[in-house]
C-alpha cells in the first residue's frame, strides 16, 4: 500500500493510516515542542503551545497524541478544541504562546490530516523556521523532559474572542448589518465552519431564522468534496436560489478560505473574495495590497481605482504575509478565497472576510450580484498534473528556458505573462502534483491556455 506523507512549510500532511500515523505525529510534535521550548526559554518566557483542530474524524485522536507529546517536551498546552485555523492563530496571540499547532488538512479529502505549525506571532512558520523544526525531527534530537518538568494541560475555547475582535474593528457595524435583515445560506462542509460562521452571523445581528445552515454538523464526513469550488457546490448554489437568500457563504474544513454565492444562486469565483474585500477597504483606507502569483489580475484592476499598488509573492500564506509586512500592506490575500487583514492578525480568515463582505453590501446598499457586476471579468482555469515519476524541477526549468525572452517570474515555479493572459506552473506544497493555473478573459481562452502549457510540459517529459 502506497504511503503518502508531505513535509513542507505548509505543514506535515498525509493520509491517516497510510503515511500519517502515531509515530509521525509524535516525531514532528516532539520536534516542534522542543523548538518552542528552546526559543521560549531563551527569551525568558513560558513554553505554551495552543492546539486546535477542524472537524475531521481523526482530529480528536490526533489531538490526544499531539497534546501529550507536547507536554512530554515541557510545553504547557492550551487545547482550543474544535477551532478554525484563524481562531488558533488569534489564540496564540491572546495567550502569548510560543507557538501553535492546527490539526487540519485544509481542503484535502476526509482521510487526510496534518500538523500546521505556527510561531509565537500566530503566523505559519517561515521556511527557515520550518527547516529548524524538520532538522530536529529528522536528527532525532527532540527532548523529553524529566517527570517534574512535564507541561500542563488545559482547555479553552477562543471562538468568542475571535468574534469579539472582529466586532471591535472600527469599520464593522453590527447594528447596520442587523438592520439590513440579510438572509444567508451557510455551507459548513461538516467541519468547524458549520459552528463558527453561524455564531459570527448571529453576533453580527442576523436572525437565527435567516441563517440557513447546510452540512453544519462537524462530523468530519464531508457532504461533498472539501474544496469550495463550483462543481462541488451544486446543492448549495441551488439552495441559495430556492430560498431567495441574499448570499451564500461557503468555507473549507478549517475556515480560512471563503467562497461566495450571489443572490439568485450564482457562484462568485474564489478569486474574487479578496477583490471584494479590497473594493470595500481601499475606499476608506488606501494602501498597498499583496497577493500571490497565482491570483487573478482583477485585483490590479480594482486597486488601480484607488491608486494603490499591488505586490506579488510566491504562493503560500507565509510568503504573502512576509511581503505584506515588508511593504506595510493594509490588506492582502490569496485567490483561493483567502483574506488577510493585519488589523486582526496575519492569516487568511473566512470570518473577517464574511464580516467585511456583509458590511460592504450595507455600505453600498447593494446586492452581491450588483457588486459582482462592477468587478473585472476574468476566468482562471485551475488544473493538476500528477507527478508520478516526473522530475518537476527539470520540467519547469526546461519551460523557463524556452520562454526566457517573455515576461516571466521564477520565484515560485514559472509564471509567464502574455498579452492575452497568464499561466503559472508550480509544484504543490500539499499534494504530489504540478498545479497549472491560467487566466484569460473567457473560460474557453483560459482552458486553451492551460491545455497549451500542459501539453508543453508533457512534451518536455518525453
Amino acid at each position: 500500500m502506497k504511503k503518502t506523507l508531505i513535509v513542507s512549510i505548509s505543514g506535515i500532511r498525509g493520509i491517516f493510516g497510510q503515511g500519517l500515523d502515531a509515530g509521525v505525529l509524535v516525531k514532528y510534535a516532539a520536534a516542534f515542542g522542543t523548538w518552542c521550548r528552546q526559543r521560549a526559554n531563551a527569551e525568558g518566557r513560558k513554553p505554551v503551545v495552543v492546539v486546535g483542530r477542524d472537524g475531521r474524524v481523526t482530529g480528536p485522536l490526533c489531538a490526544q497524541i499531539v497534546t501529550a507529546t507536547l507536554q512530554s517536551t515541557g510545553c504547557d498546552v492550551i487545547d482550543a478544541g474544535l477551532a478554525t485555523t484563524p481562531t488558533v492563530e488569534m489564540a496564540v496571540l491572546a495567550a502569548q504562546a510560543a507557538g501553535g499547532i492546527i490539526l487540519s488538512a485544509s481542503h484535502n479529502p476526509a482521510e487526510w490530516n496534518a500538523l500546521k505549525l505556527l510561531n509565537e506571532k500566530g503566523e505559519f512558520l517561515s521556511p527557515e523556521e520550518g527547516e529548524e523544526v524538520i532538522e530536529i525531527a529528522e536528527a532525532g534530537t527532540a527532548e523529553t523532559v524529566m517527570y517534574d518538568a512535564i507541561g500542563s494541560y488545559r482547555q479553552q475555547d477562543y471562538l468568542d474572542h475571535h468574534i469579539e475582535q472582529i466586532l471591535a474593528l472600527d469599520f464593522i457595524h453590527p447594528e447596520q448589518i442587523a438592520a439590513r435583515g440579510f438572509s444567508v445560506v451557510v455551507d459548513g462542509i461538516n467541519s468547524v465552519g458549520g459552528v463558527a460562521i453561524p455564531r459570527l452571523l448571529e453576533r453580527l445581528g442576523l436572525k437565527q431564522e435567516n441563517i440557513h445552515v447546510l452540512n453544519g454538523e462537524p462530523t468530519g464526513h464531508f457532504a461533498h468534496p472539501a474544496e469550495p469550488l463550483p462543481e462541488n457546490l451544486t446543492e448549495t448554489i441551488e439552495a441559495v436560489a430556492e430560498r431567495g437568500a441574499d448570499l451564500g457563504i461557503v468555507v473549507d474544513p478549517d475556515a480560512d478560505r471563503l467562497a461566495l454565492i450571489t443572490d439568485g444562486g450564482q457562484y462568485l469565483s474564489e478569486e474574487l473574495t479578496q477583490v471584494v474585500a479590497a473594493d470595500f477597504l481601499l475606499r476608506f483606507r488606501p494602501g498597498p495590497f499583496v497577493t500571490n502569483l497565482s491570483s487573478s489580475r482583477a485585483i490590479e484592476d480594482v486597486a488601480a481605482r484607488y491608486g494603490v499598488p499591488v505586490y506579488r509573492s510566491a504562493v503560500g500564506e507565509i510568503n504573502v504575509v512576509k511581503k505584506m509586512q515588508a511593504v506595510e500592506a493594509v490588506l492582502g490575500g490569496e485567490g483561493n478565497g483567502g483574506v488577510i487583514l493585519p488589523d486582526l492578525h496575519y492569516g487568511r480568515d473566512a470570518l473577517v472576510g464574511t464580516a467585511m463582505v456583509l458590511q460592504h453590501l450595507v455600505n453600498e446598499d447593494a446586492m452581491l450580484s450588483e457588486v459582482q457586476a462592477t468587478l473585472p471579468r476574468y476566468t482562471i482555469s485551475k488544473n493538476k498534473l500528477p507527478l508520478g515519476d516526473l522530475d518537476p524541477d527539470a520540467l519547469l526549468a526546461d519551460l523557463a528556458g524556452r520562454y526566457s525572452d517573455a515576461r516571466i517570474s521564477t520565484i515560485d515555479g514559472v509564471k509567464i505573462d502574455l498579452d492575452e493572459g497568464w499561466v503559472h506552473l508550480r509544484k504543490s506544497n500539499t499534494e504530489p502534483i504540478l498545479r497549472i493555473y491560467a487566466e484569460a478573459t473567457t473560460p474557453d481562452a483560459a482552458d486553451a491556455l492551460a491545455q497549451r502549457f500542459m501539453g508543453e510540459l508533457q512534451e518536455g517529459a518525453v
